[in-house]
């Protein structure tokens, strides 16, 4: 990506105090956290209206010490939440930035819903992996589209400038590192420059960017993307031309339940209450309760790439709850068998191997057993027929590294100091999933945009307020 340098003498079409490049979650939140602290911004976008890769997930956002987990008698906190992701990534996360996003999360997703009128209820009646409480809160319809329209209309509300049609191209920076601007361009090839104190990239990492994919994740390289296709990693090129420090460029969040060929995402609940994965040998190949994020890479080793999901009709009620399954299911994707042996011929697997992995599968549910792979069955979520089953791949959702900031949200150099008035958030920013896959916690991603975001508008105000750094 271009930079340009500038000084103070450099002239722009316009000025904004605060600039928020990338107007998903992230962009909309810090938006909101600007305008509440009385500073102005605009958020340039650069499709013709504001999705990203938040309306292609789930929407589940994870928060400690919530009202709405109080009200379900969870007992929660920012330090056991803190510990569960630790757990999970192998203690590689930033400890301070990821205190920074629990110990702010209740007071946020409060805030969304009390101020902004965002209808979070907490997700109850199962685990993920790695998290030991209830905490993910989610809109009625359990999707990430939804969500994206209850920020859309709080930011309407707010009357917060959103420019679509506006990609942002070139930073406008002067030799001691200060962002004096942004260069874009619209549809037709009209270019504005405009002007700023202060600038957050919410602009997403570079999972749709099949060049720095293959440079970085290479285990990843031939996988689908579920991702939004303008996450092309200018936050990255960006960072690198300034020399800021870029931090676990390996990590990200695949998913091994993605619905083919009607690419829609199936809750990972489907294993959480008690389904398996069946390859086209008929045979299980995992432990389906290691986590969603590490199974894609698992799910893409399976011949042919894609496996099913197996499960019976008391799981299948429980999907019922997400607009996605729903929707699938509307597609086609769901399959319904009487027996192993209906199955086996529909779904061309080889019976003898099905029936012995159903056989299997009961007999490990009845003697609440530990199979080779490690995963603990127990009787209250032992399969019945008749069998419910949908065709999945893995895939690449999101990128989880990126710009290191510090935990009010500001860009790191090489030398550890920060940028003197740039910021970043969500998947533009080093999330806390570690260097890989496995260390994906359900929730990581929008907990960064959306508590991150929050976090760096506040601090962006007080700096520009004070006229410095934040």
């Amino acid at each position: 990506m271009p930079i340009i340098r500038a000084d103070d003498d450099t002239e722009f079409d316009v000025h904004m105090p605060f600039l928020i490049v990338g107007a998903g979650a992230c962009g909309l939140v810090a938006a909101l956290a600007a305008h509440e602290a009385g500073l102005d911004a605009a958020v340039l976008e650069r499709d013709a209206v504001p999705r990203g890769s938040t309306a292609m997930s789930s929407g589940f956002i994870p928060a400690a010490g919530t009202r709405f987990q109080a009200e379900q008698g969870v007992e929660d906190s920012p330090e056991i939440m803190a510990s569960d992701i630790q757990g999970k990534n192998g203690h590689e996360a930033d400890p301070d930035v990821l205190a920074a996003l629990t110990r702010e999360s209740a007071s946020v997703i409060e805030w969304l819903a009390d101020i902004h009128g965002v209808a979070f209820s907490l997700v109850t009646g199962f685990l993920y992996p790695g998290h030991s409480r209830m905490r993910m809160h989610a809109t009625p319809r359990r999707t990430g589209e939804e969500l994206m329209g209850y920020l859309s209309a709080a930011a309407e509300a707010a009357a917060v400038p959103v420019m679509t049609r506006a990609r942002a191209e070139d930073l406008y920076v002067t030799a001691d590192g200060r962002i004096k601007g942004v260069g874009l361009t619209r549809p037709d090839g009209q270019r504005e420059a405009i002007g700023c104190d202060a600038l957050l990239l919410a602009c997403n990492g570079f999972g749709g960017n099949p060049e720095l994919v293959a440079r970085y994740i290479p285990e990843m390289e031939n996988a689908p993307y579920h991702g939004h296709d303008g996450n092309v990693g200018d936050a990255v090129e960006w960072g690198e031309a300034i020399g800021a420090s870029l931090r676990d460029l390996g990590a990200y969040q695949g998913h091994g339940s993605l619905a083919v060929p009607q690419q829609t995402l199936i809750a990972w609940v489907v294993m959480l209450r008690g389904g398996i994965q069946i390859n086209a040998e008929g045979r299980r190949f995992s432990n389906e309760h290691g986590g969603y994020s590490e199974q894609a890479r698992v799910v893409l080793r399976q011949p042919g790439q894609t496996v099913w999901n197996v499960y019976d009709s008391r799981i299948h009620g429980a999907l019922s709850e997400f607009q996605d399954y729903r929707d699938a299911e509307a597609a086609g994707a769901v399959r319904i068998f009487q027996t192993a042996d209906e199955m086996a011929v529909a779904l061309d697997l080889p019976i003898n191997a099905l029936k012995e992995t159903l056989s299997e599968v009961s007999s490990l549910s009845d003697e609440n057993a530990t199979d080779r792979f490690g995963r603990a069955f127990g009787r209250k979520t032992k399969l019945h027929p008749p069998y419910y089953a949908i065709r999945v791949t893995g895939a690449l959702f999101h990128t989880q590294g990126g710009l290191e900031i510090d935990p009010q949200g500001r860009v790191l150099r090489k030398d550890g100091s920060a940028f003197p008035n740039l910021y970043a958030a969500g998947g533009a920013a080093r999330g806390v999933s570690g260097s890989g896959d496995s260390g994906y916690s359900a929730g990581n991603g929008l907990l960064s945009a959306v508590v991150m975001g929050a976090i760096a508008a506040r601090t962006a105000a007080r700096a520009v307020e004070g006229g410095g750094e934040g």
